[in-house]
């Protein structure tokens, strides 16, 4: 036997011990547990009123499971200090609201927050009872849905660690975290998803038992079953409920166990990054880096009772995870969408919000303009000239707010800032008519289709300018944000009050973020570009099994290197800049800079964002490392490019197809005039058919490219492109 000793160090949760009654009294925040441990069995002697009783010790949340915990002389709980935490409490101050629409699983299911508490607290307690143990790893390997936010709150209730990834990853892929996670269970989308990745895992992976979050096993092939149980969704909830009824009703089935509640710094999930460069590594987020998300998240979406969220995001992606957690503590509705129904759910449901990535807002613009471009000549005219005013109307909305973006730390001259808002507010008032007239004719019929009333928001990747500046000209706001996953991820975002374009906004509370010189790591002053760092509670535990990546990547002082390039805007009292001071403007990432063999750096997202503004083009990679110019590699919209080319007259009107000499000629003059306004020009261009997907490995699954594959693949072509 081994005798540990555990001191509660802090007073925001307690531990509970066993009396006559079920709990007697809460450890307070002085006192210690004294605990004996068997080595093997995870079984101890908790010494209580002077009585010994052999139990087992578990992990839990003490707002989720007060109802088991509840007793005389428990002291008040008043923080939460786990993710769980946050359900009991918004199911008593919400109760019988919907919480969560998911209408695209069989079978379709609508939930409130009382129902979604009880499921949460019964899957919790379904894990404990097949032998799932806290601190052990669970693979949650499945895509965006209702079951999906039980399973992963039921595993962290119960103490353990839930490693996760999406149905849509390779088979090898998900081994390979699998393994490396040490992982000790599988819970799986669907039968189609077991069947495909039985044999891998049945060959290569200790599997101590499966669920299938929907579905039936009937659905699973006789070749794929494996020597271990598969359970349902079901019969996990089943198991959790009958357990919970018997503790309950059964002072005896009590005293079989011993309740700690879970650490705040306790690692609540293992979350893989998406590998855009390398090899993926296992972040390791705690309960606090989770909390502060979800305590700090308001300021910048700041939600109500009633508002509906539309999710299409990868949940397990730490962007929609945090925001998902976050919302459910203020009584909205998350209705589960897909790609596929996208377009029908915005204009069926008409969310309040939508939080997405960058390519989703770029696919709604284009189809927006698509709309608009296919209207008789009149309309389309009127369009066009009603969104050229709208542009103007903001351009000087924006001066005279004092929302435009500066690198001078200069102040400017009284004078000449008075005479420069007097002008923007004089053009702002001459265009504010006609832009409340474009709003009720053409922008109007534009919110019914994609709802979108209160904002979007942005994360994940860079928004494209042209992007941010169609969506404000038509009034819907788009909240562009910042953070990687190494950071739960929020680092900086846009608020409604402070919604400057080409900005990710400043801080959110708690956070600290510094540009420093890369070679020396000395502070540089605001408007001096460098490499973005940041600090705070926000910041993970480490990469698992990796402490060389950690401590390069955090340093002795806690301050995590993100990799991305970016400058803070300097503080004005006067003029354009005036409310801007503080803002974080980015400029591409460190590791993806061009180096020319002339020496000169390039950031190829600004050019690539600059490009995406043209309808023919529909993705592109910039290349150019060592080589005396730029090029690219470009996926072009076939059907613009055709449309192009019969308005060029270069083809006839009974083409149907473009030949890829004049798809070239057409994509270099779309990117001559779309980057005219960028440091550097594109020469040469690779044309390939095939979209980069998260299907072929040149998508990550938040959408983003993957550069170095994309290089790979089509290096052969790239050498031959620059000779």
């Amino acid at each position: 036997m081994i005798t540990t000793t555990m001191s509660l160090k802090s007073n925001f949760f307690a531990t509970p011990c066993w009396g006559r009654h079920g709990v007697s009294h809460f450890w307070s925040q002085q006192q210690l547990v004294t605990i004996l441990v068997s080595k093997n069995r995870k079984l101890g002697r908790v010494h209580c009123q002077s009585k010994t009783a052999e139990v087992e010790i578990r992990k839990c949340s003490p707002f989720l499971e007060s109802e088991l915990l509840s007793g005389n002389g428990g002291l008040p709980l008043t923080e939460w200090r786990s993710v769980p935490d946050i359900w009991r409490t918004s199911a008593e101050k919400f109760g019988d609201r919907v919480a969560v629409v998911d209408p695209y699983h069989d079978p379709p299911t609508t939930m409130t927050y009382k129902q979604l508490d009880q499921e949460i607290v019964d899957f919790s307690e379904g894990l404990r009872v097949i032998g799932l143990k806290p601190h052990e790893k669970i693979a949650l390997f499945a895509d965006n849905s209702c079951r999906w936010l039980v399973a992963d709150q039921g595993m962290m209730a119960s103490g353990a660690i839930n490693v996760v990834r999406g149905s849509r990853s390779s088979d090898q892929e998900l081994l390979q975290l699998y393994s490396h996670s040490e992982s000790v269970a599988l819970a799986i989308d669907n039968p189609a998803m077991y069947n495909r990745i039985a044999d891998t895992f049945g060959s290569h992976a200790a599997v101590r038992f499966a669920i299938l979050l929907w579905g039936e096993k009937s659905n699973l092939v006789t070749e794929a079953r494996q020597g271990y149980p598969v359970y349902t969704y079901k019969e996990i909830i089943e198991l959790g409920h009958k357990s919970r009824v018997d503790l309950l009703d059964s002072e005896d089935a009590r005293k079989q166990y011993s309740y700690e509640a879970i650490n705040f710094d306790d690692v609540a999930t293992l979350v893989y990054t998406s590998g855009t460069t390398g090899n993926p590594k296992g972040v390791m987020l705690t309960h606090k880096n989770l909390l502060h998300q979800i305590l700090n998240l308001w300021e910048i979406v700041p939600a109500v009772p009633g508002d509906r969220f539309l999710s299409m995001l990868p949940p397990w992606h730490a962007y929609e995870r945090a925001c998902e957690y976050f919302i459910f503590t203020h009584g909205t509705e998350q209705v589960y969408t897909t790609v596929k129904n996208l377009k029908e759910d915005l204009r069926r449901y008409q969310p309040h919000y939508l939080i997405s990535v960058p390519l989703v807002y770029e696919t709604l613009y284009s189809g927006i303009l698509k709309q608009i471009n296919s209207n008789s000549a009149a309309r389309k005219l009127i369009a066009q000239l009603f969104l050229r005013i709208s542009m103007a109307y903001m351009e000087a909305k924006r001066i005279y707010e004092g929302k435009c973006l500066t690198k001078d730390t200069k102040q400017p001259s009284y004078i000449v800032s008075l005479l420069d808002w007097l002008w923007a507010r004089t053009i702002a008032a001459i265009l504010l008519p006609l832009h409340m007239l474009a709003k009720k004719i053409v922008y109007s019929k534009i919110h019914s289709g994609i709802g979108i009333s209160k904002a979007g928001i942005s994360g994940g990747g860079s928004l494209s300018s042209h992007v941010d500046k169609f969506f404000e000209a038509i009034d819907i706001k788009i909240q562009n944000g910042y953070g990687l996953t190494e950071s739960a991820p929020v680092i900086a975002a846009r608020s409604l009050t402070c919604n400057v374009l080409g900005s990710i906004g400043r801080p959110i509370r708690h956070v600290e973020v510094k540009v420093v010189n890369s070679e020396t790591d000395e502070v540089l002053p605001p408007g001096s570009k460098g490499t973005v760092k940041a600090r705070g509670p926000l910041i993970m535990k480490g990469y698992y099994k990796n402490p060389v990546a950690t401590k390069q990547a955090i340093d002795e002082n806690g301050w995590l290197n993100t990799g991305d390039l970016g400058w803070i805007v300097p503080d004005h009292s006067i003029g354009r800049s005036r409310n801007c001071g503080g803002v974080i403007v980015l400029e591409g990432r460190a590791k993806d800079t061009i180096v020319l063999s002339t020496g000169e750096n390039v950031e190829p997202s600004e050019i690539e964002e600059a490009a995406m503004g043209s309808s023919l083009i529909q993705q592109i990679v910039v290349i150019g490392q060592d080589q005396r110019r730029l090029g690219a590699i470009i996926v072009p919209n076939k059907e613009e490019v055709l449309l192009a080319a019969k308005r060029s007259a270069v083809v006839d009107s009974e083409t149907t197809e473009v030949s890829k000499e004049i798809t070239v000629g057409l994509l270099h003059d779309e990117l001559r005039k779309w980057t005219s306004g960028c440091s550097f020009q594109v020469g040469p261009i690779l044309v390939v058919d095939q979209p980069f997907t998260i299907d072929s490995g040149l998508l990550t699954p938040t959408m983003k490219i993957k550069r170095d594959r994309v290089a790979a693949l089509y290096k052969e072509q790239i050498d031959n492109l620059f000779i």
